[in-house]
């Protein structure tokens, strides 16, 4: 599945089986790279999951009056 198209715990729950894999050692290098790779771009995934909820709860907090402003 295209990474893009996970969720964050899909994307969470792939890392982590690929960060098993390549902790265990005895893949080839080419399949430890495309590992690496994938691993690299799930975590990029997981991020921009956490990073649009950061800003979603930042968008929902009520706005701090500043001093001076109405």
């Amino acid at each position: 599945m295209d990474v893009e198209q996970l969720s964050y715990e899909q994307a969470r729950e792939e890392l982590v089986a690929v960060v098993n894999r390549l902790e265990a050692g005895g893949a080839s290098l080419e399949e430890s790279l495309g590992l690496w790779e994938r691993g690299e771009a799930l975590a990029n995934r997981c991020e921009q999951w956490l990073h649009g909820a950061q800003e979603r709860l930042e968008a929902a907090r009520p706005q701090e009056e500043t001093p001076g402003r109405a």
